[in-house]
């Protein structure tokens, strides 16, 4: 009985240790030796394979194997190739489309009359943009042409007056002339007729009954005639003058009344001018190609001069690329670049290197660093570069603030 127990115990514990090796027969008692030996029981049976050795992953899997080992290769391959071909590149996504943008504005104050563009729309160089009332530039420029008549009527008077004036200085100068002849010939008459006199008296002084008392009469008379004639003839002589200097006198009146009315006309010239380019300013005209952008004008609306009423963006746009400081040792104004448009992903641009900035952005901020006190920590900077852009596609909208990748070919 303890016999049976201890092989039904053998067989049990085969099967818990190792249920693979289990067999049928094993369960079945021996029939040789003694009964319970324990050598006999955990021999195993003769249907049982002895354990063989695991096969290599290469032997199991050689094509997959070579497989990996020929993409890894190519792999390694392409990565050098890769970084062979990276270091002649400089690329940077801190990039974006640039330009001028031109703000418009009215230079004087109006109220907006006609509106002549929309939104984003493509207008030409000259191209009339806002209409403002110009009835009061209007009135202005009329009263400073109505001035500048007036002023040029009474030039026109002055002159005629002038040229009378000047024919009247002619005649008083010929009065003068003439009266000063008179009074010479007068004069001499009168020291004629005095030397008669004299003579007449000296003879009746020397022989009473040498002249008669009648001659000496007339000469006494002639005398006094010639005197008086020559004091008449002296008295026409200043006359004459008198009347010459009241001539000049009109004539400088004349002249500086001619110089005040050219004095006037100039001034109206300049209030005419000014008053038709105010007239001019009340058209507001694009002043280069581009693009409408910003539009916040409408009629009716009160502008004040300088007020910004929309933007225009030019045509002529480049890319300003924030390189960092590290990128720039090989690169140089002229070199060769492709540029990736987020916006045309479609086509790249070719471009070039225009010039480099001397100074980092931080140096133009508005308040610039100050790294002379504290600590210090260094901080690689960013330097803008401006890149033309050679050929840009007709179907790509670019704008200021897009972003771009440029690729700058630098070896």
């Amino acid at each position: 009985m303890s016999s049976e127990a201890d092989a039904e115990h053998d067989d049990h514990s085969r099967k818990t240790q190792d249920p693979r090796s289990y067999d049928a027969t094993a369960a079945v008692a021996p029939t040789d030796g003694a009964p319970g030996d324990a050598t006999d029981s955990k021999t195993p049976p003769p249907g049982n394979k002895p354990p063989q050795k695991k096969p290599s992953l290469w032997s199991r899997h050689p094509i997959g194997l070579l497989i990996a080992i020929v993409a890894l290769l190519i792999l390694i391959v392409l990565a050098l190739l890769f970084f062979l071909n990276a270091r002649h590149f400089e690329t940077t996504d801190d990039a974006f489309i640039d330009t001028h943008l031109v703000r418009i504005a009215p230079r004087i104050s109006g109220r907006v009359a006609k509106v002549l563009v929309d939104d984003n729309q493509f207008v030409r160089a000259g191209q009339d943009l806002v209409q403002l009332d110009p009835r009061d530039q209007q009135a202005t420029l009329n009263k400073a042409l109505a001035t500048r008549a007036a002023a040029l009527a009474q030039i026109a008077q002055a002159r005629a007056q002038l040229l009378q004036i000047a024919a009247q200085i002619q005649v008083g100068e010929a009065n003068v002339r003439q009266a000063s002849a008179t009074a010479q010939s007068s004069a001499a008459q009168a020291v004629y007729a005095a030397s008669d006199l004299a003579r007449y008296r000296s003879l009746k002084a020397v022989n009473p009954t040498a002249v008669a008392q009648q001659q000496l009469d007339q000469a006494i008379s002639q005398a006094k005639s010639t005197a008086a004639q020559r004091d008449a003839a002296l008295r026409q002589v200043q006359s004459a003058e008198a009347q010459v200097r009241a001539t000049a006198t009109q004539r400088a009146a004349a002249l500086a009344q001619i110089a005040a009315g050219e004095a006037q006309a100039q001034s109206a010239a300049a209030e005419i001018d000014s008053a038709q380019l105010d007239l001019a300013y009340t058209t507001i005209r694009a002043p280069e190609d581009g693009d409408i952008a910003q539009r916040s004008v409408a009629i009716g609306t009160y502008l004040n001069a300088g007020a910004q009423v929309m933007a225009l963006v030019p045509t002529r746009v480049w890319v300003t690329a924030n390189f960092k400081e590290t990128q720039l040792a090989y690169m140089r104004p002229g070199q060769p670049t492709t540029v990736h448009i987020d916006a045309c992903p479609a086509s790249d641009v070719r471009g070039h290197v225009d010039s480099i900035q001397r100074g980092s952005g931080q140096s133009f901020g508005i308040l610039p660093p100050e790294n002379a006190t504290g600590n210090f920590v260094k901080v690689v900077q960013r330097v803008p570069v401006k890149i033309i852009l050679d050929d840009i596609p007709k179907d790509c909208p670019l704008g200021p603030g897009l972003s771009v990748e440029p690729s700058v070919r630098v070896r």
